[in-house]
């Protein structure tokens, strides 16, 4: 099993901090479930507390990543769940179907062996839209292109429902656009390295976007486009929530 977080995993776990405000979201979607399959389950962000929760990570570096106390993993992929038929009240995928080799099959997978599920996502046309996308990165959306959208996760899941997961000012979870009022923190490259999107990008390419992002926030081109750093609220970034009944 090749396994690409050997390069993208550094740091994740000190990054990547699940935000108790999406967890809320995430954790109404899963409903009365007692018993949880997180497939694709990193280092166990937004896996509750107050359930029986069981992980699925193919990559030993994120494995390596979980907290003391976390839920019992078991590594295997996506596309081959080695569980019986509706093992589990749940099935739960946060930000970890555009990793998975063949979308559908795992898709299907997760159907398989619980009865309803809870997919975290994101819609490519807002998120193109996003300003460290539109303005600096555009190779991000070209390298998105053909990734499982939410419209395919919805379509495979169906009945399902997509609603918007708004992006707090000062989220702790370190994904992509999680820093859409914090645009100084894209220059440290610790907060890089744990952004798939970003790390699997030329190197040079993104050092070169993060000094025109510097030079913009320094003579205040950024701020005329985009307003005053720091702001408080929500943000629709582009985060999708695809839920069954």
């Amino acid at each position: 099993m090749t396994d690409p977080y050997r390069t993208l995993g550094t740091g994740y776990a000190e990054q990547r901090r699940p935000d108790p405000r999406l967890a809320a979201i995430i954790d109404d979607a899963l409903g009365d479930a007692r018993t949880v399959v997180n497939v694709g389950a990193g280092t166990g962000s937004y896996e509750p507390v107050d359930r029986a929760v069981l992980a699925v990570e193919p990559s030993p570096v994120m494995i390596a990543q979980r907290r003391p106390g976390s839920a019992s993993v078991v590594r295997a992929v996506a596309e081959r769940l080695p569980f019986a038929d509706g093992s589990f009240d749940a099935g739960l995928a946060v930000l970890t179907v555009h990793h998975w080799t063949d979308p559908a099959r795992g898709l299907a997978e997760l159907r398989r062996v619980s009865r309803r599920q809870v997919v975290v996502t994101w819609d490519p046309a807002v998120m193109s839209r996003f300003w460290l996308v539109a303005d600096y990165l555009p190779e991000i959306a070209d390298a998105e292109r053909g990734l499982a959208t939410c419209e395919f996760i919805s379509r495979e899941l169906a009945p399902a429902r997509v609603t918007a997961l708004p992006v707090p000012h000062d989220c702790t979870d370190g994904f992509l656009a999680a820093y859409w009022n914090r645009p100084h923190a894209y220059l440290d490259p610790a907060v890089r390295a744990s952004i798939s999107s970003l790390a699997k990008l030329d190197p040079v390419r993104v050092d070169e976007a993060m000094r025109r992002l510097r030079a913009d926030l320094d003579s205040g081109a950024w701020q005329e486009r985009h307003g005053s750093p720091d702001a408080t609220g929500t943000a629709d970034v582009g985060y999708r929530l695809v839920s069954t009944p």
